[in-house]
């Protein structure tokens, strides 16, 4: 019995050997471009998805690939645009060929461009998500060399003097532990990744019922316009001066990572459901613009160019199939000029 016990151990520890020989061989543990502990929550996504907007029901996978990027798997070396930013730019809830970037690629596509646009975009992320990602995300992912990034910037920015926002959205590393263990383990491990694809494939996650109501959202609509903020009172209370101070910082931290990586930004400014009510986000979007003029940076005046319509929104910020076509179709023509060179 215990000679039977003893080659039982033997048997387990050598298994255990050549699972552990495996994993350094096949898994990610000492490659310089491995995840660590970061991107594991936005990694290797399936989620099968139902959403209604507008009375029409939408049935989709929400996908994003082994590089946390939305959408399918890619070669990092034919990535040449990347569109970041937050929630507005992801559309968790939107199928991919109706978000804003999905509309876009399409545009490009049925007027015999080879231009694609790969969304990098995460919920709640501000431009300090977006410096981290070129410190812990991006730089590794090998072969990944953009030549375009483009900045869907405004409505997150204008929570830049809170911190509990950077701990909730930006940084995407657990607290505990324990939870950055297993987090390292999934991002690393071989046998976990295959699991994953198995399980994306055959049996992935149900995730439906994003029944949006937002009927209460236009009652007694109105839309403030570009004109009509422009001429509202200018003067800046202490937290607006602190946004706007944190804006100039981290835009600056930007501009030094662009001209060391080689990669132009593109700024798209934002609007709300009712344009531009909100002060704060009418500051952001005029320094943005002021910003971009004294460091020779394109950007694309949204919120200068458009007017969003009923039901373009099914909550302040977040945008709906049609309001999605709204922006697509706004800022195509000067995104085309901008990036027509790279053809």
């Amino acid at each position: 019995m215990r000679k039977k016990i003893k080659i039982s151990i033997y048997n387990f520890i050598i298994l255990i050997f050549i699972f552990l020989i495996f994993e350094m061989i096949f898994g990610y543990w000492f490659k310089k471009d491995n995840f660590g502990i970061h991107m594991r929550n936005e990694r290797n996504k399936n989620w099968k998805t139902t959403s209604k907007f507008n009375d029409k029901e939408y049935n989709f996978f929400y996908k994003r690939n082994f590089y946390g990027f939305r959408g399918d798997e890619f070669d990092p070396k034919n990535v040449n645009i990347v569109f970041n930013g937050g929630s507005t730019s992801n559309q968790r809830y939107t199928p991919e060929n109706l978000t804003i970037v999905g509309l876009i690629n399409e545009k490009f596509k049925n007027d015999g461009m080879k231009i694609k646009i790969y969304n990098a975009a995460t919920n709640g992320k501000s431009l300090r998500g977006i410096i981290y990602d070129f410190n812990f995300w991006f730089k590794r992912i090998k072969n990944l060399k953009p030549e375009y990034i483009i900045l869907y910037l405004g409505i997150n920015e204008r929570t830049l003097a809170h911190k509990l926002d950077e701990k909730q959205f930006d940084i995407r590393v657990k607290d505990k532990t324990i939870d950055r263990l297993k987090d390292y383990y999934k991002n690393n491990s071989f046998t976990y990744s295959k699991y994953i694809q198995i399980k994306n494939k055959y049996f992935p996650k149900n995730t439906s019922g994003y029944f949006l109501d937002y009927s209460d959202l236009y009652k007694d609509f109105s839309y403030f316009d570009y004109n009509e903020a422009k001429n509202r009172n200018f003067e800046l209370n202490s937290e607006e001066k602190l946004i706007l101070n944190q804006l100039e910082r981290r835009l600056e931290i930007l501009k030094e990572i662009f001209s060391k990586e080689r990669i132009k930004p593109i700024i798209i400014t934002q609007v709300e459901y009712n344009g531009l009510s909100d002060k704060k986000l009418f500051i952001v979007n005029e320094f943005l613009k002021k910003f971009s003029i004294e460091n020779n940076i394109d950007i694309i005046k949204l919120d200068e160019i458009i007017k969003m319509e009923l039901n373009d929104f099914y909550d302040k910020v977040h945008t709906t199939p049609s309001g999605s076509k709204r922006i697509a179709d706004a800022i195509y023509p000067e995104l085309k000029k901008l990036l027509t060179k790279i053809d």
